[in-house]
């Protein structure tokens, strides 16, 4: 058979993903922090894109409706299409309009830009040089008190070992043989500096182990019961099970006592280096605020802090002056297109994540009427379908995304979980049995802790028939202990 070269026309379809709808997607899916840490970068990077900070507020007539009740679409919103579909592609957002730079209708008579991705009341600005300070850590209270401390130059070296070996905790993780090595010093003469250390603040730093941080505590704080010291030395792996009465037995006490002595030992700290952990707190901001009015609920999506973009006016000049030169306007026309698909993807962005938030309202309005009881299980594709999205677009909208509720504040993703059958036939969300399983806990008596086939029981008599091991799971998952735990002896 002879090989020969034919031509063959041959139509295909494909889904290409350009770089405007990569953008698109991935300000989607950013959390509020990483949103304004991307206009930013964009504002640097964009000579066209200018914040406006001075101005009037200036909506765009297709976010005119992002406050409205639930049930009616924002006015003039048009029909979204999804992020994870070539459907964005059918959108006139690359219209031949875009192409030709006609940009005369992105700013009103007087020169300005009405395209504003957000926008926000002019409130005063925090002054953060109040609110700006600087934490001292574990390492440097301890070496600050060892500078204080009286010795001689070998001993405070020695501490600087010690001290460069304590962890976040407080407790020391290199042995005294390897710290008298290091430091060409007898044991001894460690054991004489660690000493002194571990009635430094925090008392009990530098302890080797659990027993050794508490019984430095002990005698530190002059503990007037015996019994609590005995404890510690001899019967921590008792006490770590709540086993009382084998304590009681071995000491010659009575579980009365032994639970005096108990509550001593939990006034103890465990975590010496706890108060000086250089782990922050971090504030939740909403992204969205759902409010219940009369009978309805409002949606509004929180704009503060968030920056009001525009289109420079110099430039829009520089590219209808004819004067240019041909490369200049070239760019200055590939900046602005790039800045308005910029602009129209933050406001597709929060268009979406009212949209979403609006189908979610819907499904959960019980849970926001009456609390997480009343949580009802929830798929992505069921809002998905709801709101004409692909389920992925929902996914990357509800991640790192909190909504402030009558019932707290939540990330989005919260309202999404699996159901379990009742009795009677209906869906319930694990969710709610998780709390309806804290509430049977919280409730019940220290002296006789319900096991977890007491809580199954407990459970059937609400229509909830889960097994003993679905119990243990959804416990360990909150965290709580299991009844051998949990149990408290009376101290009268």
């Amino acid at each position: 058979m002879a090989l020969s070269l034919k031509q063959q026309l041959k139509l295909t379809q494909q889904l290409v993903m350009t770089p405007q709808l990569q953008q698109a997607i991935k300000l989607l899916q950013l959390s509020r922090m990483e949103l304004v840490e991307a206009i930013n970068q964009e504002l640097l990077s964009n000579p066209v894109l200018e914040e406006n900070q001075g101005e009037e507020e200036i909506r765009q007539e297709q976010g005119g409706g992002l406050q409205t009740e639930v049930g009616e679409r924002p006015e003039g919103g048009e029909e979204l299409p999804t992020l994870a579909s070539s459907e964005l592609e059918k959108t006139p957002w690359e219209s031949s309009a875009l192409k030709e730079a006609e940009w005369r209708e992105y700013w009103d008579d007087d020169g300005r830009s009405t395209i504003h991705a957000y926008s926000f009341e002019a409130k005063e600005q925090v002054n953060y040089e109040n609110i700006v300070r600087s934490t001292t850590d574990l390492l440097d209270h301890l070496l600050w008190q060892l500078q204080m401390d009286s010795g001689d130059e070998q001993e405070r070296q020695i501490g600087q070992l010690i001290i460069g070996n304590i962890d976040e905790s407080g407790y020391l993780k290199a042995s005294v043989e390897e710290i008298a090595e290091d430091a060409g010093v007898e044991p001894e003469k460690v054991e004489k500096v660690l000493r002194r250390i571990q009635r430094f603040d925090p008392v009990g730093v530098a302890a080797r182990d659990l027993k050794e941080c508490l019984l430095i505590q002990i005698d530190h704080y002059a503990v007037g019961d015996p019994l609590a010291k005995e404890i510690v030395e001899h019967h921590l792996d008792k006490l770590e099970r709540h086993n009382y009465q084998a304590i009681a037995k071995a000491t010659g006490s009575t579980v009365a006592e032994v639970a005096r002595a108990v509550e001593v030992i939990q006034g103890l700290e465990p975590r010496p280096g706890r108060s000086f952990s250089s782990e922050e707190t971090h504030y939740i901001v909403p992204d969205i605020y759902v409010y219940k009015v009369g009978d309805e609920y409002v949606i509004s999506l929180n704009d503060d802090g968030m920056p009001k973009l525009r289109i420079s006016s110099f430039y829009r000049d520089a590219v209808n002056d004819n004067g240019q030169p041909k490369d200049a306007k070239a760019f200055l026309q590939e900046k602005l297109k790039s800045a308005m698909w910029f602009i129209k993807s933050i406001q597709q962005r929060q268009k979406t994540i009212y949209r979403v938030t609006e189908s979610i309202v819907k499904f959960q309005r019980e849970f926001l009427d009456k609390g997480i009881a009343y949580l009802k299980p929830l798929i992505l594709k069921d809002v998905a379908e709801d709101v004409g999205l692909h389920e992925s677009t929902v996914s990357r909208v509800t991640t790192n995304k909190y909504v402030h509720t009558p019932q707290g504040v939540f990330e989005l993703k919260f309202f999404f979980s699996a159901g379990l059958k009742k009795g009677d036939g209906e869906d319930i969300a694990t969710q709610s049995v998780k709390e309806r399983i804290r509430q049977l806990i919280q409730s019940e008596n220290p002296e006789k802790p319900y096991s977890d086939e007491q809580i199954v029981k407990l459970l059937a008599k609400d229509n909830i028939k889960i097994a003993r091991r679905t119990v243990a799971k959804y416990r360990n998952m909150m965290g709580i202990l299991p009844s051998s735990r949990r149990k408290r002896p009376s101290v009268g």
